[in-house]
């Protein structure tokens, strides 16, 4: 079944062109990745399958089912509001369940201040909370740029188990194109348009991928790393 459709979908700001004609489906349980480099559109096509900005051409269809659970690339809390982990869990009187605690290994990290986790803590964190929405479809937006490479090795692991024992649809926008082509079923290549997509293997030998990802990747890699 597919949650969400995509039929030639623009969006333009200030009449800058961000993302132009993007068709793509999302079926169930589906293991999906969206790489590009910085300034290709990602967080923008995100926002435009979660609802949070309207298509300015192009048609999105989502399933009557669809429930998104989303792990955003920053959290704006302020740094002055007191709040444990277990508290923030459960805003908007979402139901803590031990099991997604567990499974995410944050038993220990209940009672601790929300604000004084490490960037693996709270990815963790915030993951648990999208899956306490019950969701079908799992949208996680750079979910390993303020992990070393354990923590991005162990935090793949854990999306791979959720992946298996969920059978949810999951959605990934990622620049590591390593992890990514380790983990995922099907690719899809964005520079402000889709340039290429398939499976990792496919993707790796294709032209279009190399024109466009090759030389940006090792440049934005290395500005990234080096940005803070």
């Amino acid at each position: 079944m597919k949650l969400i459709s995509l039929n030639k979908v623009s969006y333009n700001k200030d009449s800058n062109s961000i993302i132009d004609n993007v068709s793509l489906d999302i079926t169930e349980s589906e293991l999906i990745t969206i790489v590009g480099p910085n300034g290709a559109g990602k967080t923008t096509l995100l926002k435009l399958i979660i609802g949070n900005i309207k298509a300015t051409k192009g048609k999105i269809t989502r399933s009557k089912k669809l429930q998104i659970g989303y792990v955003p690339q920053k959290l704006n809390l302020s740094g002055y509001l007191p709040l444990s982990v277990k508290n923030f869990l459960s805003l908007n009187k979402l139901v803590i369940e031990p099991e997604i605690i567990t499974q995410l290994r944050i038993e220990k990290l209940l009672d601790k201040d929300f604000n004084n986790l490490s960037g693996g803590e709270l990815q963790r964190v915030l993951l648990a909370r999208s899956l306490l929405v019950k969701p079908n479809l799992l949208i996680l937006d750079e979910p390993d740029q303020n992990l070393d490479i354990a923590g991005q090795t162990e935090f793949y692991e854990i999306i791979e188990k959720i992946h298996k024992k969920y059978k949810m649809a999951i959605l990934i926008v990622s620049h590591n194109l390593n992890m990514v082509m380790a983990k995922t079923e099907k690719v899809y290549c964005l520079y402000r348009h889709i340039c290429c997509s398939g499976k990792p293997e496919k993707i790796k030998s294709d032209p279009k991928f190399t024109e466009v990802f090759g030389n940006k990747f090792a440049l934005y890699e290395h500005h990234h790393n080096h940005k803070h």
